[in-house]
């Protein structure tokens, strides 16, 4: 029920319309086409507003403009105004009391519109329809590729999921969408006739192809409806190409409002785009690569790409899930490639036990060794890994952010 989220924006004077938006929903590649946008759009010289989740190390990640992260003593300040407020809608409860994410949603709405931003890109952060997020009119909405996740809330077919993704297309706006499999594809064009809105979709009114790919970026060529592009980005996977394409679609449109963005400003931006925890590789000595991966859709893609830009003789799996999460079609898609597992957790209360995902690996036949922490499972890993071999962290975005944090301790990097 977003009711509660409009009455605390309401009485806070409606932060959430100050700036031109931009809104992001699908399965995956959510947070990397608006770490996109937001690059180019602060590199063609707006102040722009960012907002993602979840977080790798610290929750203040959600909270950026012109790719500066908020600080705890902002994050203290607009708090601490927004507090009584908070505290009186949830006194009241008429339409039940604000989440932490709905808290964070307005937290990051309200710092945008202090800041003056021009541009406020912003991501999901489930669903659309119901999500805090929706609160905004934007310019455009993007559809990045729909699969099965949160299927407790969500739903059980592709139909009702991107029934529910769909909610966040309003009059008025263009919408963007990634290929799509028919039944999701069938849910979005209903909705754009019904709404009344335009919709372009890679792979046919925009395209992309691949120029060129090695270990630390990719270049394609992408053919928008208004120019070509011969762009470089530093995101490994095939699907950041459709991130990319869906990207420049979406900028065209704002060129075609009548926003003074370059195809200088594009190219720019995507080359200089910084989105860690995905595909990130964070060591040499042994290859040590950290993915967010958190679905089964995500993990066939995560595999796809490390087969393709690494081809692995020997590869080791650390992993940690969290709880909410589809544990038996994640693992089933790791399986293929991973000879040594370790299972580990987060230092999260919706961590899974790593104690149940080695069950789960043994109905491969694959016997996961378990560490308490991440730290634990990282120096095994090591132990484990020769020279030519390649240690994967994956399963959630937390066990990511953790690693990361772990290795650049290690290192001396900040």
């Amino acid at each position: 029920d977003l009711r509660r989220v409009f009455q605390v924006l309401e009485l806070t004077g409606n932060p959430n319309l100050k700036a031109r938006s931009l809104h992001i929903t699908g399965t995956n590649g959510k947070g990397s086409t608006a770490a996109m946008l937001a690059s180019v759009l602060t590199t063609a010289g707006y102040r722009t507003g960012l907002y993602t989740s979840p977080h790798l190390i610290t929750m203040r990640e959600r909270i950026a403009v012109n790719g500066r992260i908020i600080t705890e003593a902002e994050v203290a300040d607009v708090m601490t105004r927004l507090r009584p407020v908070i505290e009186a809608v949830n006194r009241e409860a008429a339409y039940g009391r604000l989440t932490v994410f709905e808290i964070l949603t307005i937290l990051g709405l309200t710092y945008f519109a202090e800041k003056g931003c021009e541009f406020q890109v912003m991501e999901v952060g489930m669903g659309g329809r119901f999500d805090a997020t929706n609160v905004i009119s934007p310019e455009v909405c993007l559809l990045t590729s729909i699969n099965y996740d949160h299927t407790e809330v969500l739903g059980n077919t592709l139909a009702q999921i991107a029934g529910e993704k769909c909610g966040i297309i309003k009059p008025g706006c263009t919408v963007v969408s990634h290929p799509q499999m028919e039944e999701a594809e069938a849910v979005i064009r209903q909705t754009c006739l019904d709404k009344k809105v335009k919709l372009i979709r890679v792979a046919r009114e925009v395209t992309r192809k691949s120029l060129y790919q090695d270990q630390e970026r990719q270049e394609l060529e992408i053919k928008g409806r208004l120019d070509n592009y011969r762009v470089s980005i530093p995101l490994l996977g095939d699907f950041q190409m459709d991130n990319a394409a869906a990207a420049v679609a979406a900028l065209e449109v704002l060129i075609e409002r009548g926003y003074r963005i370059s195809k200088e400003a594009i190219l720019k931006g995507l080359a200089g785009v910084d989105f860690p925890g995905r595909m990130q590789i964070v060591s040499r000595q042994p290859l040590t690569i950290v993915d967010g991966a958190h679905n089964p859709g995500a993990a066939r893609r995560l595999i796809e790409a490390l087969e393709h830009f690494f081809k692995p003789v020997r590869a080791i799996l650390v992993i940690g899930v969290s709880n909410d999460k589809d544990v038996s079609g994640l693992i089933k898609e790791l399986v293929p490639l991973f000879s040594e597992v370790i299972a580990t957790r987060a230092d999260n209360p919706r961590s899974t036990p790593p104690e149940v995902l080695a069950q789960e690996f043994l109905k491969y036949g694959i016997k996961a060794r378990v560490a308490g922490t991440i730290q634990q499972a990282l120096i095994e890993a090591k132990s484990l890994a020769g020279k030519e071999d390649l240690i994967c962290v994956t399963g959630s975005l937390f066990v990511a952010g953790e690693a990361i944090k772990c290795i650049k301790r290690y290192t001396g990097n900040s």
